[in-house]
């Protein structure tokens, strides 16, 4: 099986980092509301890293792989 070009790996990997942002956006507004104050390093991590692995993992996976059987 052929590792699909690089422009299919930087698309997986930019929609996986986009995924990941918004994933990390909501986790910083929920512990916004439950906190007082959420300081800039937690929020940028919270966002930076969802993100980044995010990106991590469109990389590596491999797209159009599925278990389905269609027809």
């Amino acid at each position: 099986m052929n590792a699909p070009p690089l422009h299919g790996r930087a698309t997986t990997a930019l929609v996986g980092a986009l995924v990941g942002a918004a994933a990390g956006i909501l986790l910083v507004t929920a512990a916004g509301a439950l906190a007082v104050k959420v300081g800039g390093v937690l929020a940028a991590l919270g966002i930076g890293v969802p993100t980044l692995s995010g990106a991590v993992m469109g990389a590596f996976l491999t797209p159009g792989n599925s278990r389905s059987n269609p027809r």
